[in-house]
């Protein structure tokens, strides 16, 4: 094997066992809480050693933040991949409850259940942990007022404020998931979540359709 050929195959390594750590890290994160947590048990769960979870993140805090922080960029990009089908030509009722039926299983993913529990469990010890969370929130909002903005140019929506218009569908969205799953703790079956999300859709377009 050549130099450059090795040096690939120990990045790709490296970079392998980076990402079994982080995610055993989240496991082990969300089933025992950041105090409880041992680099040990997270270790096992990656099946390395320990001194490699050391190598790749020094301690346990940085493991923790970067743990959050993967999370935020999972959850973001998936709300604004939801977001961006939020186009006009189609009929609207119906893209408005297929983009919130999305934005709805984002919400109730297990991974974005994990993420609100963990920070908000140390949101003392890491307040900068909650900027994090809450900045995802504020740049999906954005978007979806973007959205919105757009659908009441062209004539789909009438909308005098997009981003207080993006309030509130998040509001009617993501208020009743938290009620129905008490608060993460039940998981919402495919139906019951689709009639919660045709019920916020119908909702707002009473508030805000032409």
């Amino acid at each position: 094997m050549s130099t450059a050929n090795s040096r690939s195959a120990s990045t790709r390594g490296r970079i392998d066992k980076q990402r079994a750590v982080m995610t055993a890290a989240l496991t082990v994160f969300a089933r025992v809480g950041y105090a409880q947590a041992r680099v040990d048990d997270i270790a096992a769960e990656a099946k390395v050693a320990k001194a490699t979870v050391y190598s790749h993140f020094g301690d346990k805090e940085t493991l923790f933040r970067q743990a959050v922080q993967a999370l935020s960029d999972t959850a973001l990009t998936a709300n604004l991949a939801a977001i961006e089908q939020l186009t006009d030509g189609d009929e609207l009722p119906t893209r408005l409850r297929e983009v919130g039926l999305q934005l709805a299983q984002c919400y109730c993913a297990a991974e974005a259940r994990a993420l609100r529990q963990l920070v908000c469990a140390q949101a003392a010890r890491f307040p900068d942990l909650v900027d994090i969370v809450t900045g995802v929130q504020h740049r999906a909002g954005r978007a979806l007022a973007d959205r919105l903005a757009r659908l009441s140019l062209s004539g789909r929506l009438r909308v005098q404020d997009p981003e207080l218009a993006a309030a509130h569908f998040t509001a009617l969205l993501i208020a009743p998931l938290d009620t129905q799953s008490r608060w993460g703790t039940r998981v919402i079956p495919d139906a019951e979540l689709r009639a919660l999300t045709d019920s916020a859709v119908d909702t707002f377009l009473r508030a805000f359709g032409q």
